[in-house]
């Protein structure tokens, strides 16, 4: 299965093409919170939920004092964006 081109807004993406893009990027699927995704790096973890109308990501311990940032971006943007935007990390 071939994804959308990478300047294609999110919300274009079908739900597979969308599962399919974070497995590419390394993230788990939480097994009973289906909207839920995990990653981890060598240098930071986050949690990715999948909301009506936003990707939201929480990258955890990342705050100067060890605090969550949490981010919110929408689905009108391109896979590129949020590629480069999300997985850059914190």
């Amino acid at each position: 299965m071939a994804l959308p081109s990478t300047d294609t807004p999110l919300y274009n993406h079908t739900l597979p093409d969308i599962e399919l893009w974070l497995t590419q990027q390394g993230c788990k699927q939480d097994n009973s919170e289906l909207n839920r995704w995990e990653i981890s790096k060598a240098t930071w973890q986050a949690d990715l939920i999948l909301e009506t109308d936003s990707l939201v990501v929480r990258y955890l311990d990342a705050g100067d004092t060890g605090e969550d940032i949490q981010r919110g971006f929408k689905y009108s943007l391109s896979r590129q964006d949020l590629e480069d935007a999300i997985f850059a990390g914190p």
